[in-house]
């Protein structure tokens, strides 16, 4: 078997496993030096074990987890699997020239058991057409090639191919309604996107929800964000995008993000009223 390469990129998942591993030998009053020892590695190797920058094979985990007194069979078996996820590769990996950091974003929700998600100046990429993806995508690249344009469009597009997949995850979807009100490209790109989100909904793991302008103030003036929902080994993530990058919310601070999300869900219109707004939506003259 090859031996794994040093990434070039701290996944989420290297960096969960770092974290957990170095929580894991201060629990038990280990230093760098000690582990190494023990492990017959260098100081610099363990340390990178913990900052995620290098694969930990089976080997070298089990002889940790012994080390760290990790016996009980769920929490080995966690973190076992944990460290074989974090450095696996998948077809969002070929879009590497679209955008490295991105890529932790597509396995985010290929992986994700439930995506929550508010929104109140875009749709979500994974329900948008790909007239109205080409739009915005090509409106925020304005600086960017066409060979990137169009290799966004096609991966926005591919993400949406979860939707479909044998066990799709539970998407929940709160649409602010300037959202729906906000003219992206022509009258014909805004109607066709509007009727893919009537149908879309229809679909029996989509729950989507129109936050009208009478609800009035809300619980995220800040703008949008995505929760995921993770199972076990994972922990729940909450996504942002803000002018420099985007940034990772996790536990224990992603419960008041819940809670507000919750709270979005509930001020929203049903399901059923959704769907009528927005339909209602498509008949409006231009």
């Amino acid at each position: 078997m090859a031996r794994p390469k040093r990434s070039k990129h701290v996944t989420l998942r290297g960096r969960w496993l770092g974290q957990r591993l170095r929580e894991l030998r201060e629990a038990n009053g280990r230093t760098l030096e000690d582990v190494a020892e023990f492990m017959q590695r260098t100081n610099g190797t363990i340390s990178r074990f913990e900052n995620g920058v290098y694969p930990v094979r089976r080997p070298d985990m089990m002889a940790m987890l012994d080390l760290y007194g990790v016996n009980d069979p769920r929490q080995r078996d966690s973190l076992l699997k944990l460290g074989e996820s974090a450095w696996q590769t998948g077809w969002w990996d070929g879009y590497t020239d679209v955008s490295t950091e991105f890529v932790d974003f597509v396995w985010l929700e290929e992986v994700a058991a439930e995506h929550r998600l508010f929104d109140n100046t875009l749709l979500p990429g994974i329900l948008q057409t790909e007239a109205y993806a080409g739009t915005t995508i090509r409106t925020v690249e304005f600086d960017g090639s066409e060979k990137r344009i169009e290799r966004g469009v096609e991966l926005r597009l591919k993400r949406q191919e979860l939707l479909s997949r044998e066990n799709p995850p539970v998407i929940r979807s709160v649409l602010d309604e300037a959202v729906l009100r906000r003219r992206v490209g022509s009258d014909e790109v805004m109607r066709d996107q509007l009727t893919h989100l009537v149908a879309s909904a229809e679909l029996p793991t989509v729950a989507l929800r129109v936050l009208p302008f009478s609800a009035g103030a809300h619980e995220s003036p800040t703008g949008a964000f995505k929760y995921y929902v993770m199972d076990d080994p994972y922990p729940d993530l909450v996504y942002a995008e803000t002018p420099k990058g985007a940034v990772y919310i996790e536990e224990p601070d992603t419960e008041r993000m819940a809670a507000a999300y919750d709270r979005l869900w509930e001020k929203s219109l049903s399901e059923q009223d959704s769907a009528e707004f927005i339909s209602a939506l498509i008949e409006e003259p231009s």
